[in-house]
């Protein structure tokens, strides 16, 4: 798990800065301002899932329910 995710992040956020300057060059500002925000949520649920992976390994280790 270790530098895999950075990667992932890292190519999601350079994706979605491209699709917004394609549409931002097109005069479709609205809508890339939705793809950057979507572009986000998809990362922070990628961190949100790593961070519960990381208490359901601290409950186990220090044995709480």
């Amino acid at each position: 798990m270790g530098v895999d995710i950075i990667f992932k992040i890292a190519a999601i956020g350079i994706l979605t800065a491209v699709i917004s300057q394609i549409l931002q060059h097109q005069g479709k500002s609205e809508i890339a301002t939705l793809a950057t925000l979507a572009g986000l949520v998809i990362v922070l649920i990628m961190v949100m899932n790593m961070v519960s992976g990381l208490f359901d390994t601290l409950k186990s280790l220090f044995g709480l329910y």
